[in-house]
């Protein structure tokens, strides 16, 4: 029946081309479902079917305008969708061995982390640290100082202090390392989000949409804490749920023995 079509007889390079296509496809829509960019995609597929039937039913006027307006359409969806083909050239070049480039992170580097969120959430100290996946962050981290120092609790907790420079801003890990403090983030422009929603959850919901980071906030006014992950946000977040939530979204194995615990005073039991 398919070599009957146009007398053209299929080999398996047109099938392995038709699944080539297929597959980019289905992964674009994953890519994208749920986000804004969905609607964006749904108008320039209407456009592209309105141009194949104008095609099919001779419509010259409607064909000659499409024709002319196509290249203009193509230029718009490049700088309408350029985050989200920033995210999909970034998982095409993902490597599948962790830590060939750049520093591993541990989950000593998570308790660190967590250790910290959950001393600040018990000050209501307001902070903000962004962890570094694939996409690299090197935009970011020129916005603020640069440290290139070891993740520990003492650094952030110094970082954040109020009565430090740096704790007006974010701060940025690769891999073991705290690259930058008081770094600037974009803010999201998302308007459905809530409007108790301050500047420091916008700027982690910016960053998340526009790179593949993950950002922990707390909150200085309520001291709750929310991970931040590809635009959506998770909140009221304790220190057992953030170092797991962390853990599976950096693909870390969690060692058997558990982590320490935060103390009935708020501040997190530390053993050396």
């Amino acid at each position: 029946m398919l070599s009957s079509l146009g007398g053209v007889e299929p080999s398996w390079l047109d099938l392995i081309d038709i699944l080539i296509v297929a597959f980019l496809i289905y992964q674009l829509l994953q890519f994208i479902r749920g986000t804004h960019a969905v609607q964006m995609a749904l108008g320039a597929l209407v456009l592209v079917l309105l141009y194949w039937l104008s095609q099919l039913l001779h419509l010259e006027t409607v064909n000659w305008l499409l024709r002319t307006f196509m290249p203009y359409l193509v230029f718009g969806i490049i700088v309408v969708f350029q985050a989200e083909i920033r995210k999909v050239l970034a998982q095409l070049g993902k490597t599948p061995l962790p830590g060939v480039f750049g520093s591993p992170r541990t989950e000593e580097v998570i308790d660190e982390v967590v250790l910290a969120a959950t001393t600040l959430a018990a000050q209501h100290t307001g902070a903000i640290v962004v962890i570094e996946r694939d996409m690299g962050l090197r935009s970011y981290i020129e916005t603020g100082i640069a440290l290139d120092a070891y993740v520990t609790y003492d650094l952030l907790i110094s970082i954040f202090n109020p009565g430090t420079p740096l704790h007006d801003g974010a701060v940025i890990i690769q891999g073991n390392r705290v690259a930058a403090a008081a770094c600037f983030l974009p803010l999201t422009v998302n308007p459905q989000l809530s409007r108790e929603l301050g500047s420091r959850h916008r700027a982690a919901i910016g960053v998340t949409e526009d790179t593949d980071a993950l950002a922990v906030v707390v909150s200085e006014e309520t001291g709750v804490i929310s991970l931040v992950v590809g635009g959506r946000i998770r909140r009221g977040l304790e220190a057992a749920s953030l170092k797991a939530a962390l853990l599976e979204a950096l693909e870390i194995h969690q060692s058997s023995e558990p982590a320490a615990a935060p103390s009935t005073s708020g501040l997190p039991a530390r053993e050396k």
